[in-house]
């Protein structure tokens, strides 16, 4: 699957908020952006988009584009919530879930597994991502699906920033499976807790990712 340009300038604009190259409160100016990248106007616009449907930056008219720096308060609580409406779908999911999605999950894994033996974090949360939609589909509310598929979108760039930490593919490769498992077996109380605690996880690696950032830029 390959990405698009604005994708890729996306994740390392990520990277400078992340690594404190942009500040929290900085303005993005697109005619910097453009030469720093070396690209037109046009993927930087739709990077900063994409940001901005994450929330990691702030678009304000007529004043420009910021970068807005969630705090660990605000975190936690998004965390937090995508955590239950994930277990909900997982629980739901359970007597839900056709066998031909239960093979696309297989599938999804496979290909989960393949990036971890190549240790690629990035195809690994593109998989990821799909691994989690398929879940949300499945849980045959579609309501709970679109908000579970916005509130992936809000916490993208900290999901997919956790999944450097060593060790962290492998043991998120685990907990999928085990999600596969409890879904097979139609256990919709393991599906839930299993989920939960693979999700609420990630927010706590994502503090302790960004904690060793700042102190290695101090």
């Amino acid at each position: 699957m390959e990405q698009k340009r604005s994708d890729i300038i996306a994740n390392q604009i990520e990277e400078l908020i992340f690594d404190g190259t942009f500040r929290d409160g900085e303005r993005l100016d697109e005619v910097q952006l453009s030469e720093r990248f070396a690209v037109s106007r046009t993927p930087i616009r739709e990077a900063l988009l994409r940001l901005a449907q994450s929330g990691l930056v702030a678009h304000y008219p007529r004043r420009g584009v910021f970068v807005r720096q969630p705090g660990p308060i605000e975190l936690i609580e998004m965390f937090e919530v995508m955590a239950e409406l994930e277990a909900t779908c997982a629980r739901l999911a359970a007597t839900r879930i056709s066998d031909a999605a239960i093979d696309e999950l297989k599938a999804t894994n496979a290909r989960c597994n393949a990036a971890v033996q190549d240790s690629d974090t990035e195809r690994y949360y593109r998989e990821n991502e799909q691994f989690h939609a398929i879940l949300y589909r499945e849980s045959g509310n579609s309501f709970l699906e679109q908000e579970c598929l916005r509130l992936q979108r809000r916490l993208q760039p900290f999901r997919r920033t956790q999944l450097r930490l060593r060790g962290r593919l492998k043991q998120s490769m685990q907990e999928h499976e085990q999600i596969v498992s409890a879904l097979v077996e139609g256990d919709g109380q393991a599906a839930s807790d299993t989920i939960r605690s693979h999700v609420a996880v990630q927010g706590e690696k994502f503090h302790h990712l960004m904690s060793r950032l700042k102190t290695a830029a101090e």
